[in-house]
């Protein structure tokens, strides 16, 4: 075992995870991150555990398309457990705790003791081991939602008992720089000497907007670099929405419903394949979004909601081979949807990521994970408990913006520091030079964007470079 390797193990304990099994046992079906949580459970139960774990995600597992069959074995066997997410919402109006399994289109009561064990339910959702059970008489449900007639007898969450960031403080000490880089990449499922070291800090800027709130990112490159990979099977306050019609419902609030959107209950809501995504009434959505990137806010017939959700917009784009690598082919505006190609949408984005850098993931042995990382479910938990501070007042302190700067560029720069310089260093230990990556990666993603407003709008934005400098 690598010394590396061991450290890990040494450092964090219980939350050190081989991330080589998720893939050796077959389970990319899950998300990593329920997958560790079963690896991690199923391990010590006896020296057969890989068998009995893949029976028991055989037995209890279904997939979307499987959702027929779910409904069979509920008519006929009164009963069924199932691996899924659970997502509660309150109807005030009856008292009632409503769990929604999407992928199944199924609604079911939830008994106020498993609400209040499982909280997170009722925020973001939850995976775990659903039990239903049919009841003979159907509960009836005001605002517009369908009556129940299922009931959740039983819930066993699948997710870290311990979500504090110290442990993630604690354990930064023992690693340099570099090594905690690699550390990080491993723990997202990858490996890390697959990237140059550009390429991992680019990597690693995917999950800023996890680590910092209201952040908004966009990132063009080609097919199978990981881009959704990564937002999937990371962390479950992730939303990703692939392609097609997205409603002011979906994102914001739905009126019907009285349930609130996307942006209300997630950390990252991802827009996956750009180019196409449709809006039923585009001048209500980009107005809407564009208030909310600019302020954190959004107002939707008598509802007013501020978030911190951050916002990824991922495009795919043709690109071609020279000196300098990978190079995109074609003009980013087009790769928007029509209503988003907009100079003022396009100003409230922080930074954009040139995933046209990276590699793309092609095969199993040669670009996920050999070694250990830090298990995914707590990770994630760590993660979110982070975007309660920013560290963007460090940027006050150490770095001093040349004149060009105007005031959503400075905003940008210190939401994108703040994001790199939490995953990088969340004990807060560091040395000036250490920053420097972590400034110039910043300022570059924001100079992307300004270059891109240049070639949309030439007589508003000005060609002009933004720089910075680390005070003394």
């Amino acid at each position: 075992m690598s010394e590396l390797n061991n450290k890990i193990k040494r450092c964090f304990g219980d939350y050190a995870v081989d991330k080589r099994l998720t893939y050796e046992l077959e389970l990319a079906k899950l998300p990593r991150y329920v997958a560790e949580y079963l690896i991690s459970e199923f391990m010590g139960i006896s020296n057969n555990w890989e068998n009995r774990l893949r029976e028991f995600i055989r037995d209890y597992y279904y997939e979307p398309e499987e959702k027929e069959l779910v409904k069979h074995k509920i008519v006929t066997e009164g009963m069924i457990k199932l691996i899924d997410e659970l997502r509660v919402y309150v109807d005030i109006h009856t008292n009632s705790h409503i769990g929604v399994i999407q992928s199944m289109d199924l609604w079911a009561d939830v008994p106020l003791d498993i609400v209040e064990k499982n909280r997170a339910t009722l925020i973001t959702g939850m995976w775990g081991l659903i039990t239903l059970k049919k009841t003979e008489v159907s509960k009836e449900v005001s605002e517009g939602v369908k009556s129940l007639s299922l009931t959740v007898i039983d819930f066993k969450p699948f997710q870290a008992p311990d979500n504090d960031p110290k442990i993630l403080e604690e354990a930064r000490q023992c690693f340099t720089l570099d090594e905690w880089i690699e550390v990080l990449i491993n723990s997202i499922g990858l490996d890390p000497n697959v990237y140059s070291s550009r390429q991992r800090l680019i990597l690693l800027s995917r999950l800023i907007p996890l680590v910092e709130g209201n952040v908004n990112l966009i990132e063009f490159g080609p097919r199978q670099t990981g881009k959704t990979y990564l937002y999937r099977n990371v962390s479950n306050y992730v939303r990703i929405i692939s392609g097609g019609t997205i409603s002011p419902a979906t994102l914001f609030y739905n009126l019907r419903t009285r349930v609130h959107g996307e942006l209300a209950v997630k950390d990252t809501v991802v827009f996956d394949e750009i180019s196409k995504v449709r809006f039923p009434n585009p001048d209500e959505m980009i107005g809407k979004l564009k208030d909310y990137m600019e302020s954190g806010q959004y107002e939707r017939g008598d509802k007013r909601v501020t978030s911190d959700s951050s916002l990824v917009f991922m495009g795919n784009i043709a690109v071609e081979l020279s000196e300098n690598g990978y190079v995109p082919v074609e003009d980013l505006t087009y790769v928007l949807p029509e209503p988003m190609r907009d100079s003022a949408l396009i100003d409230r984005i922080h930074g954009l990521l040139p995933g046209w850098e990276l590699p793309k993931i092609s095969q199993t042995k040669y670009h996920l994970s050999k070694n250990y990382g830090i298990a995914s479910d707590y990770l994630a938990e760590a993660i979110h408990s982070m975007r309660k501070e920013t560290s963007a007042t460090l940027v006050n302190q150490h770095v001093e913006f040349s004149e060009n700067f105007k005031i959503r560029d400075e905003k940008a720069f210190k939401k994108t520091f703040s994001g790199l310089f939490k995953l990088l260093f969340p004990d807060k230990s560091f040395n000036k030079n250490e920053l420097i990556n972590i400034i110039n990666l910043s300022l570059e993603y924001r100079q992307r964007v300004r270059d891109w407003l240049h070639r949309l709008e030439p007589g508003e934005f000005q060609n002009e470079k933004l720089s910075v400098k680390l005070k003394s």
